[in-house]
């Protein structure tokens, strides 16, 4: 007896097993998990159930056997049949459960009574079966099948081909991995089906199922992917993947994007043992929220302090009062270490599809929507910081950068710079344009961050670099009488292997001398710099190529790194302009100026547009003025008319 039904005993133990893992991992609370629980469950109650009946098979059959045992039989032996059935319907469910498509199904009556008309079938089947002997009866009490046994082993197929063709119907919801673990498990099942099938008594299904639970708690319920182990909350991989999922099935929910104004200084102000009571502090507060106002909402913890809270179906009308009560959770002050600790957030509520239309977008706005706009302490929305169409744009930003640049739709333009002291436009700074048939004017705002992010930006800086060092060898260049042009260098170009040899190469190719160009760094890379950036400035430097630091003063300086770095030129950032009628201002400018003339370098005051502000540097010994108080960016033939020009009126 040992020998049939070991296998049995040893589906209950593993199954007991991934019981206590499962709970112990806390993996209970999603749709899915609470399905996979479930299908633990019943694979548990089907294999004690077949221990049972098997039991009772050998103990009718002995001597001591009579017909009392009869009900007991059929009892045993229909219970198991029905929990068996169930396992491959909840298999199903738990495909089903893992796309995230139940409103799919919820929506179509006739696939619901379809989905529960097999299972309802044979259930109804096996609960007459002791009246009517036709799954099977017993012929002097032993066991025997009958004839519409295999009925029950069709509609276990029918459930398990169903849910590798949903599978792969959905295949784009889930990775590689996770879609080869999950279709491992029908295989199992088939092969198991089919062994027990022919030979009754080696009860290998139930062992099968736990082991193909098993294979499926190790690589798709992975708490280790989706927890984030401070906070408790679902994590940034689980984010992307629900919100995918979200657009692929066009569902309709509501995100309320919460990111931290000040939480990198906090960071840095506090320590590991602070920073992390601070995010599990943030983290209750959301599930009081949700818990209180019962939204059954999904928390999210993705990095840096950035939370995610998001609301589907009806629970999508609580959102206000959910944003809101959210904001004053977080306004509140926590101690920490007997530390008062104020978390400032710019906290977002984006409606899905409506205001926000694709994946990508979402992700995009999310990670910096609260830099576009000034911290009020308010609850904002998404269509109130970006019309609709410009969320459009940015959906399409990767699509319209790399057309733009097989159909040369950007465009170099230029802005002359003009020198205090030779009262005339010694050079110029190249900006680029990009003007879609579609949208227009696109913002360098927009379109540059989406390049250095898919990495466009190499071919587009070389593109940039190809255009200038043309124009500079051109024969009307050398009527203008320009010292340089300013070619701007992104932070991801800075540390770009091979910049040095594709900038030499073009100086050569268009037989351009070194210092007649001049490379541009953003005060936010030189802050950033680390050896691959210093060391790519110093080889270039050493060709003679110089280089200025654009943005000077717009809160990223260190006065070491600036000092380090071969630096030629200086700009002056706009704030600076903008606030020079505060007195307290003018001393900083002032004081500036005249540490860095004191370090040899020159100086350019951006963002000029009236006399007297040239006046007002011009006093402080600043070199160059560049602004709109002389000329826009324009493109180059009327950069170039402007020059001749201003050659012919000086």
């Amino acid at each position: 007896m040992k020998a049939i039904i070991h296998f049995d005993v040893a589906a209950v133990v593993l199954l007991l097993i991934l019981l206590y893992t499962v709970i112990s991992r806390k993996m209970t609370k999603a749709v899915p998990d609470k399905i996979f629980i479930s299908l633990i469950l019943i694979t548990l109650g089907s294999s004690a159930a077949d221990i049972t009946a098997i039991l009772l098979d050998g103990y009718a059959v002995s001597p001591e056997g009579t017909e009392a045992l009869l009900p007991a039989l059929y009892c045993s032996h229909s219970i198991y049949l029905i929990l068996h059935n169930f396992t491959t319907v909840l298999y199903l469910l738990f495909i089903v459960s893992l796309t995230d498509t139940w409103h799919k199904l919820k929506n179509h009556w006739i696939l619901c009574s379809l989905f529960w008309l097999p299972i309802t079938v044979i259930t109804l089947i096996i609960a007459v079966n002791p009246f009517t002997g036709i799954l099977f009866y017993f012929d002097d009490l032993a066991y025997t099948r009958g004839a519409l046994f295999p009925l029950m082993y069709a509609v276990a197929a029918i459930y398990v081909v169903t849910a590798i063709c949903y599978l792969v119907c959905h295949r784009k919801l889930f990775t590689m991995r996770k879609m080869a673990s999950v279709v491992a498990i029908a295989p199992l099942l088939a092969i198991a089906m089919i062994v027990q099938y022919f030979f009754p008594s080696s009860t290998v299904e139930m062992y099968a199922n736990a082991l193909g639970l098993m294979f499926a708690s190790m690589t798709v319920q992975t708490a280790e992917e989706t927890i984030d182990s401070f906070t408790g909350l679902r994590k940034y991989s689980a984010y992307a993947d629900d919100m995918k999922k979200n657009f692929v099935n066009r569902k309709y929910f509501t995100v309320i994007l919460i990111n931290p104004i000040n939480f990198i200084h906090l960071q840095s102000d506090m320590s590991y043992d602070a920073t992390t009571a601070l995010l599990k502090d943030i983290a209750e507060k959301l599930r009081k929220v949700n818990r209180e106002l019962k939204l059954h909402a999904r928390l999210y913890y993705l990095d840096r302090g950035r939370f995610r809270v998001v609301l589907h179906g009806s629970y999508r009308g609580e959102t206000e009062t959910a944003a809101n009560r959210i904001n004053d959770e977080i306004k509140k002050k926590i101690t920490i270490c007997e530390r008062d600790v104020e978390l400032l957030c710019s906290i977002c509520v984006a409606k899905c599809p409506e205001e926000i239309e694709d994946f990508k977008t979402l992700m995009s706005f999310g990670a910096d929507f609260h830099e576009k706009i000034k911290y009020t302490g308010l609850v904002m929305h998404a269509d109130d910081i970006f019309g609709q169409n410009q969320f459009m744009l940015m959906s399409k930003l990767d699509d319209i950068i790399e057309k733009a640049y097989v159909n040369h739709k950007f465009q170099v333009y230029y802005q002359p710079i003009y020198s205090i002291k030779q009262k005339k436009f010694v050079s110029a700074e190249a900006l680029l344009r990009l003007i879609d048939d579609e949208y227009g004017f696109v913002s360098p705002e927009l379109f540059i961050p989406a390049a250095e992010k898919s990495g466009a930006i190499y071919k587009i800086g070389d593109y940039v670099t190809e255009e200038v060092c043309r124009f500079i060898a051109s024969e009307e260049y050398k009527t203008l009488g320009l010292n340089y042009i300013e070619i701007n260098l992104s932070a991801a170009q800075c540390t770009q292997d091979g910049l040095v040899e594709n900038i030499l190469a073009m100086l050569k190719k268009y037989g351009v001398s070194p210092d007649s160009i001049n490379l541009e760094i953003t005060e936010t890379a030189a802050a950033k710099s680390h050896s691959a950036m210093e060391k790519n400035m110093q080889k270039l430097s050493e060709s003679g190529i110089s280089f200025s630091l654009d943005d000077y003063g717009t809160g990223y300086s260190n006065i070491k790194r600036v000092v380090s770095l071969p630096l030629r030129i200086v700009k002056l950032d706009k704030a600076f302009v903008d606030e020079m009628n505060n007195p307290k201002m003018h001393i900083v400018v002032k004081n500036t100026v005249k540490m860095l003339k004191d370090m040899k370098m020159e100086i350019v005051a951006e963002g000029i547009e009236t006399q007297s502000m040239v006046e007002q540097f011009a006093a402080l010994s600043c070199d160059f003025i560049q602004g709109y108080y002389f000329s826009k960016p324009v493109p180059e033939d009327k950069f170039v008319e402007f020059i001749k020009a201003s050659m012919q009126t000086a």
